[in-house]
C-alpha cells in the first residue's frame, strides 16, 4: 500500500488561513489594491455612470 505524501485539505487550510490573516489586517480598499496588484491581468469592468 502506497503511503500518502501530500494532504490537499491539510495544505489548503494553511493557504486560507495565512491569507485570512494577512487581510485581516487591511481596510477594504487596501484588499482591493492588493487583489489588483497580484491579478493584474482581470479585466476591470466598467462601472455604469447614473
Amino acid at each position: 500500500m502506497k503511503t500518502k505524501t501530500f494532504d490537499a485539505v491539510k495544505a489548503m487550510r494553511e493557504i486560507r488561513d495565512k491569507i485570512s490573516r494577512k487581510y485581516a489586517r487591511m481596510t477594504p480598499e487596501e484588499e482591493i489594491a492588493d487583489l489588483r496588484k497580484m491579478l493584474p491581468r482581470i479585466p476591470r469592468k466598467k462601472q455604469e455612470t447614473s
